[in-house]
């Protein structure tokens, strides 16, 4: 008999190509979504730490479901997300080559735990008034905002910083929300609410220098395979004369930027008020006694990683945003 050709799927999604080790270890985002129906200025993403995952009874709301009024198991991821504070506005106009910076103002008395992220200015970059006076070149306008996670369950103790982009509203509008929330604390009821739709990026868990059977899952070879059986057989054809991308080969696998798409948030609430950690705490991670989000299904990275929050890039048709009634939360512990 001939050779007979068997099709099979390609070994390595082309959607999350290529597969690098990410530069920064928290979730970066490409492009921030504002919602269509956003008319007045809000910021349009937030962050937390990952917590781990359990699981929840919630009664199923959705009108056109054929379980609708029926006890569904979910699994939840749990992201504990403490206050942030807004520490600095910045200016930013529109060119060919993308954003360039025209002004940047600081708060007047920042926090001092910045101090162990960036070098303070002792003069500040650009007064208050300096800013306006730039405003009418101005067409985005972003906030630094940083992080307070010493109050968090594993307690740690350098903030992270990150900027996020004002969405809604003239430029005029969004320059005098955003010094409203100067020197103040933003939480993630100013941003987002229950039963509202999220995109999450972050970093995924890193996993090394990884062969190309485990990394892409290629077919092993025979048992009294030559050169072992832990390999691909060929590499491409003589001509030409170089090994195509597409080839699996072995190198880096996790510790990739990632984004998981349409998380419902089930719950909003506080760790004190409303009990989440299991008995014994979350592994690595401790207990969650301040504000935290209750996500369904997992978010990328492990514990202890931040989490960035936006808008959903890709909405999907009548989508039911009312939160679900949670009936229970498990608490068995995870230890062992």
């Amino acid at each position: 008999m001939g050779h007979i050709k068997k099709k099979r799927p390609r070994r390595g999604s082309l959607g999350v190509w290529p597969r690098v080790r990410a530069r920064a270890i928290r979730g970066h985002v490409e492009h921030w979504e504002t919602p269509k129906s956003l008319t007045a200025p809000k910021l349009l993403g937030f962050c937390g730490y990952k917590a781990g995952m359990t699981s929840a009874i919630v009664i199923d709301n959705r009108p056109k479901a054929l379980t609708k009024g029926e006890e569904l198991k979910y699994a939840v991821s749990v992201v504990e997300i403490p206050p942030a504070k807004v520490f600095s506005i910045r200016l930013y106009s529109k060119t060919p080559y993308g954003l360039h910076l025209i002004s940047e103002a600081m708060a007047d008395n920042p926090d001092k735990i910045l101090d162990r992220t960036i070098s303070l200015p002792k003069k500040r970059v650009s007064t208050f008034d300096t800013l306006k006076t730039h405003l009418p070149s101005a067409s985005y306008i972003s906030v630094l905002i940083h992080t307070q996670p010493s109050t968090t369950g594993f307690a740690k103790k350098t903030p992270d910083i990150f900027e996020i982009p004002i969405g809604g509203g003239s430029i005029a509008d969004q320059f005098n929300y955003a010094h409203s929330l100067l020197g103040k604390e933003v939480k993630i009821e100013d941003v987002f609410k229950a039963g509202e739709f999220i995109d999450a990026h972050g970093v995924t868990k890193g996993k090394g220098f990884q062969g190309m059977i485990k990394r892409y899952g290629i077919k092993l070879e025979r048992a009294k395979a030559e050169k072992g059986r832990r390999h691909r057989a060929t590499m491409g054809p003589i001509t030409p004369a170089r090994v195509g991308w597409w080839i699996a080969q072995s190198g880096q696998m996790g510790s990739h930027q990632r984004t998981e798409y349409n998380r419902q948030i089930l719950m909003i609430a506080n760790g004190k008020e409303k009990r989440v950690t299991p008995d014994g705490g979350f592994v690595n991670y401790g207990e969650v006694t301040g504000q935290y989000a209750l996500i369904a299904g997992s978010v990328p990275g492990a514990k202890r990683r931040l989490i960035t929050f936006t808008h959903t890039a890709k909405p999907r048709a009548n989508l039911f945003t009312q939160a679900p009634e949670i009936k229970q939360i498990t608490m068995r512990s995870q230890q062992g």
